[in-house]
């Protein structure tokens, strides 16, 4: 069998203060692609279709144009269950009607938990939908007092789902967890305080292959069997570096499982920036790296600016954006160590007003001293406020 594992696209991101939707939409359409291309028995979708429990309007009509292609255009039915970040109720509206079209919808934890089988040349695949859940409803739909922790939570889904599939039957499992030992992003939200929101992988040990969401990087986590297939696209500019994509995954008789990834390519991409305001004006900011631009980088890109300048820049985003129209966040870095700067306070009834700024100077430029034309601003300076002090 054949099928396609993608997760957390989250619909409806701001990445600050941008919406992306218009960003989505075009590697949703790249993915509908290689669904056409690669032709899947199913596509898992590992929760987090949302960003958030309410949705904008634009978020959920971009939800309903790529189902309705997926399912109706291309004749390929989507599991998907929900996230953290979704509204199960929202989630799940008219999702028993739109079972028999092959859109199947686990949006809530349930004693006995979804089942969808699909049969290949070697027989029967079930595959579990197991909807991400806090310990107290799960405590409840479980009639279990002893569920405290999300570990807890999955070892409870998975003994649930495991009574529901034949043993000696192949088996797929789609949850939204942090599995312990997975790699986290800023832009991901925590499950819990310390370390309870962690799910020990050997939860999964009886599927043979298990789809995750919730942690954006692409990984495994313990066994080859058990992966995340990574976000949509990058959601923080911690992400820079990922490379997104969906896994393509062919499952054998036997269970045994092969992983091909494909990429997925944005229309802009996120980058940081740093240099002088001159050399990000001129384009020759490097990326970071110090050289030029390489060939593939996009004027148009998402860019978090970091500024080299000694002094304070004025209207710096303005400016950027000139060169980059798409910046979103630019910041100076910070020359001046605080802690270097605790003994100044105590000397400064005994200095001139000249050398308590020349002091602060020279910590805050790494300079010994004033230039000839800076000593000159700063003298008309002190005169200026000296005589606006004697008059009044």
């Amino acid at each position: 069998m054949r099928f396609l594992h993608t997760a957390d696209w989250h619909l409806g991101k701001l990445l600050h203060g941008k919406h992306l939707t218009d960003d989505q939409r075009g590697l949703l359409r790249q993915l509908c692609g290689v669904v056409e291309d690669t032709r899947p028995d199913v596509i898992l979708m590992a929760g987090d279709v949302y960003d958030r429990s309410v949705p904008p309007s634009a978020a959920v009509e971009l939800l309903d144009d790529t189902l309705s292609e997926l399912v109706l255009e291309l004749g390929v039915p989507v599991v998907a269950i929900a996230g953290n970040h979704d509204s199960p109720d929202r989630l799940d509206f008219g999702s028993r009607i739109l079972r028999g079209q092959g859109l199947h919808v686990f949006s809530k934890p349930a004693a006995k938990p979804g089942v969808v089988t699909i049969e290949d040349e070697h027989g029967p695949v079930h595959i579990t939908g197991l909807p991400y859940a806090e310990p107290p409803q799960a405590r409840q739909v479980f009639d279990n007092p002893g569920i405290k922790t999300h570990d807890e939570v999955v070892a409870a889904q998975a003994e649930a789902a495991r009574e529901r599939v034949p043993e000696e039957e192949r088996s797929i499992a789609v949850a939204h967890v942090f599995a312990k030992g997975g790699e986290l992003a800023d832009s991901e939200r925590p499950l819990a305080v310390g370390g309870a929101e962690t799910v020990s992988a050997s939860r999964f040990d009886s599927f043979d292959y298990v789809a995750l969401g919730h942690l954006h990087r692409r990984q495994q986590v313990g066994k080859e069997h058990i992966q995340y297939s990574g976000s949509l696209m990058k959601y923080s500019f911690d992400e820079v570096h990922h490379d997104k994509s969906v896994h393509l995954v062919e499952m054998d008789a036997e269970g045994s499982c092969e992983i091909g990834r494909i990429p997925l390519t944005p229309e802009r991409d996120l980058r940081c920036v740093e240099g002088t305001l001159s050399e990000i004006q001129d384009g020759d900011s490097g990326g970071g790296d110090g050289g030029e631009s390489s060939p593939d980088e996009d004027d148009e890109d998402y860019i978090w600016v970091t500024l080299e300048e000694e002094g304070p820049v004025v209207d710096a985003m303005s400016r950027i954006r000139e060169t980059y129209p798409n910046a979103l966040h630019v910041e100076q870095q910070a020359r001046v160590d605080g802690s270097s700067l605790s003994g100044l306070a105590s000397d400064l009834e005994a200095q001139s007003e000249e050398e308590v700024f020349e002091e602060f100077a020279a910590h805050a430029t790494g300079e010994e001293s004033l230039s000839e034309s800076h000593q000159e601003v700063l003298e008309e300076a002190i005169g200026r406020l000296e005589k606006e002090e004697r008059g009044s």
